[in-house]
């Protein structure tokens, strides 16, 4: 169940990040995504530290 739970966050994030914008001109990442992709990375990153 968590490894969905963490999966689903960070398609979330890249979904939320894959915004239209010209390519001179990207889109910045806005707040609630760069929260989506450190929550992600945090869990991951203590995931791996019990696992270790």
């Amino acid at each position: 169940m968590k490894k969905i739970l963490l999966l689903a966050v960070l398609l979330i994030g890249i979904g939320v990040m894959a915004q239209p914008g010209m390519p001179n001109n990207p889109t910045p990442i806005d707040g609630i995504s760069a929260l989506l992709i450190a929550s992600g990375a945090a869990l991951g990153i203590s995931k791996f530290r019990k696992n270790k």
